[in-house]
């Protein structure tokens, strides 16, 4: 009978210890935040010290920057594979305004958390570059998700793209702030949400 010795851990090449840094760090990131979310929750996660992640990364700020543009890469994605599964613009807008959709986005542990991060954190002096870089690059992906929607005849031809991406985003990140104050929240978002569309769709 041959004894079980001591397990070995798989060494981890380069590539794969920062992209297991990286979804650790995501996890922490979407549940409490930049500024509560600690490297050394992120190194625990990974099994690994402090230093490691400092090794990979630098600083908190550098690896809160990474996430966030792995997460924006991730966002574009999904939204590209959403225009396909809803059919058409209008069909992805109707769903990425819904208030179940809003409020998913915006619940702790999801994506929404480290955009409405990126958002206050525009004037953090380490993370100003990164976190304009983000929240531009998600109006960018809902500017183009309009231009096609131009193409396909179902948005308003005489719709700029760029500004009306902003105010979708506007609405979108305005989300925890609604929740907050509004009353009658469920009737008041389907209707948020239905202005949104008639300003957008072609008639």
């Amino acid at each position: 009978m041959v004894e079980g010795g001591p397990v070995r851990r798989t060494r981890l090449n380069a590539e794969q210890r920062r992209e297991s840094i990286l979804k650790a760090a995501t996890e922490v990131f979407t549940a409490v935040g930049y500024r509560a979310g600690k490297v050394s929750d992120v190194a625990a996660k990974v099994g690994v010290s402090e230093p490691v992640i400092f090794q990979n990364f630098g600083s908190k700020a550098a690896l809160f920057a990474a996430v966030l543009d792995r997460v924006a890469g991730e966002v574009r994605a999904e939204l590209r594979a959403f225009a396909g599964h809803h059919g058409s613009a209008v069909g992805l807008l109707a769903h990425v305004l819904s208030p179940s959709h809003i409020h998913s986005q915006h619940a702790p542990g999801s994506r929404g958390v480290l955009f409405a991060d990126a958002v206050t954190l525009t004037a953090e002096p380490d993370l100003t570059e990164a976190a304009r870089r983000a929240v531009a690059t998600l109006a960018d992906h809902l500017a183009d998700v309009l231009r096609r929607g131009q193409a396909d005849g179902d948005i308003r031809a005489d719709l700029d793209p760029e500004p009306a991406a902003w105010l979708l985003l506007s609405v979108l990140s305005a989300r925890p702030f609604r929740a907050a104050a509004m009353p009658d929240q469920e009737r008041l978002e389907s209707g948020v949400a239905t202005l949104m569309l008639q300003a957008f769709v072609q008639r």
